[in-house]
């Protein structure tokens, strides 16, 4: 009965017998998370820039297609609403994080701007590769190298007939990938990662261990921390 409630969904806290099973296996090997609750937006648009510079804190301007910003935003007195990922996937193109609903506050703040602002939080699936092994499960899987990715940085791939977006990000402090797929093909996806993970000790992990390796990497978590 090792269960939660994640924004809608039923999240595992441990699949092990204890939680420290997992978070050992996320300092010392791999291990696969299921990050699928997030609530994800994609921004697209000939303003799509604008937009995002107008709503978060950071420079978007700075964020080149290719790479990642974690950021917050706030509201007109200056108070965080949220924070989140902002992944520029093309020029006019980007996929938007957040913990909690965040569609009527961007809806708000479009404004007069050319944007499209979509709900894609239960279209797209996710999971967390993380774990100083992840690396190798990740190029066993795709048969692709990952070295030269860097942090906070995106690329498109596949494993088998599946098209997969990867960023290296996470919520651990370690070595680590997010993998994005539509959510058809997302049992597919987690099998296929556990199968290539066997040789490196790979073991699914919950949310009690992601909190313990989150905390231990001075992460913070909105209605928690703040």
């Amino acid at each position: 009965l090792q269960w939660r409630e994640w924004s809608g969904y039923w999240a595992a806290s441990a699949y092990a017998d204890h939680h420290d099973i997992e978070y050992n296996a996320i300092r010392s090997a791999a291990a696969l998370i299921d990050v699928s609750p997030l609530y994800k937006y994609r921004i697209s648009g000939p303003d799509a820039t604008r937009f995002v510079d107008r709503v978060m804190i950071r420079d978007a301007a700075k964020l080149r297609e290719g790479r990642v910003f974690y950021t917050c935003w706030c509201d007109e007195d200056g108070k965080v609403v949220d924070d989140g990922t902002v992944a520029r996937l093309d020029e006019t193109t980007y996929r938007w994080t957040a913990a909690d609903p965040s569609f009527r506050w961007f809806s708000l703040n479009a404004g007069w701007l050319d944007v499209e602002i979509e709900d894609i939080s239960g279209a797209d699936a996710a999971v967390a590769l993380q774990g100083p092994a992840s690396r190798d499960v990740l190029e066993r899987a795709t048969g692709q190298p990952w070295g030269d990715l860097r942090y906070f940085g995106r690329r498109p791939s596949r494993i088998g007939d599946l098209e997969i977006d990867v960023s290296r990000t996470g919520y651990t402090g370690d070595l680590g990938y997010e993998l994005w797929v539509e959510a058809s093909g997302a049992v597919s996806l987690w099998d296929a990662l556990m199968v290539a993970g066997e040789p490196h000790g790979l073991r699914p992990a919950g949310m009690l261990a992601l909190d313990v390796v989150r905390l231990e990497a001075g992460l913070i978590l909105l209605e928690v921390d703040y």
